[in-house]
């Protein structure tokens, strides 16, 4: 009888264990409104390497797989998105837009919203050292997500389900210049023109260490063109490359 209770008790903590992993898996399904006809797709989706690893398992037993798959399926749904929503954005504004509306950091951001990260199977020393909130983790588990509910439902679901959480938000990256990478933009530019690559020239830096002050000029082929103030040398040379953008009245 001495026996009896703690495996009684085991088996009573093994349950509600169970039932409180379905509870979790219902509510992350029901906030991306797929519900999975394979639920082991799900659960591959959520397998981060550090915990196969830790648990002995080979390397493709993680989300990763899911995650390749995934990253194409989101490109090709964002692709069509921007296809048809600016009929007048020329390829290389397209890619521009594209290239950020599918990075890390914005899928991060989106996984973040979701609460992603708390369903995330992580091994104990990546969990306690902050994996839940990680960028990199948080984007790639996104993707991975993506993968899954395509091989479960097809594009269907995704799409329906990047309409609401992503797609529909996608004028914001073509308007704010704040997500406009305008160096690229210039390159873009210069080499279709056969003009080489832009060159930027820290002109002056003002103020002290902790807050300083940069100005940047762009040249091209030793020409001068547009200047630059930011906080940065990064952020001074977009502006630099946003003004020379407009001298050139290049449409982006």
């Amino acid at each position: 009888m001495k026996c009896f209770f703690p495996i009684f008790r085991f088996f009573r903590w093994l349950r509600f264990r169970k039932s409180k992993d379905a509870a979790d898996l219902d509510r992350l399904q029901a906030r991306i409104g797929h519900h999975f006809l394979d639920m082991r797709l799900l659960l591959l989706a959520l397998k981060h390497r550090s915990y196969t690893y830790a648990r002995g398992e080979h390397g493709t037993e993680s989300n990763e797989r899911l995650e390749f798959l995934g990253d194409s399926v989101l490109d090709l749904l964002v692709t069509e998105h921007l296809y048809r929503t600016f009929p007048d954005k020329r390829e290389g504004a397209l890619t521009q837009i594209r290239s950020l509306v599918v990075s890390k950091r914005v899928l991060a951001y989106k996984a973040m919203e979701l609460q992603l990260g708390k369903y995330l199977r992580l091994n104990k020393s990546e969990a306690e050292a902050g994996g839940r909130m990680r960028t990199s983790i948080l984007g790639d588990a996104y993707e991975a997500l993506l993968g899954a509910m395509y091989l479960d439902g097809g594009l269907k679901p995704v799409r329906r389900f990047l309409k609401g959480e992503l797609l529909d938000g996608v004028e914001q990256f073509a308007s704010d210049e704040a997500f406009f990478n305008y160096k690229s933009a210039l390159l873009e530019w210069t080499q279709g023109e056969g003009r080489g690559h832009p060159v930027y020239s820290v002109k002056s830096e003002q103020g002290p260490d902790h807050k300083k002050t940069f100005i940047v000029e762009v040249t091209i082929q030793g020409e001068r063109f547009g200047s630059g103030i930011g906080k940065n040398k990064k952020s001074a040379e977009q502006m630099a490359a946003k003004e020379t953008l407009s001298m050139l009245n290049v449409e982006i």
